[in-house]
């Protein structure tokens, strides 16, 4: 039983026990079946707190790495190109070529 269903089972229970005012009803006592109910749900909501609760994704590591404050400043890839081998004015010569 997840926590939710817990909560979902207090809540219905506390409506038929303290919402509904009965008189008598033959054969079922609305207000002993709102007291199991409420029952019910608490022990669900414990049980998770202490079985599931510390299994949840949601833990957080015990220690925290700290960030380093010296970062290594990324490249500027705003600069102008490395000249080639090979400058405008000069022709490309081909070892295949007669």
């Amino acid at each position: 039983m997840r926590i939710g269903a817990g909560l979902l089972l207090i809540a219905v229970g506390a409506i038929l026990r303290f919402g509904l005012s009965t008189v008598s009803t033959h054969g079922v006592a609305i207000h002993t079946i709102g007291d199991i109910l409420m029952l019910v749900g608490v022990l669900g909501v414990v049980l998770w707190l202490v079985v599931w609760a510390p299994w949840t994704r949601g833990r957080r590591p015990a220690y925290r790495e700290e960030p380093s404050p010296y970062r290594e400043q990324p490249p500027d890839y705003r600069e102008e190109p490395p000249d080639h081998d090979y400058p405008a004015d000069r022709p490309y010569e081909n070892e295949f070529r007669p």
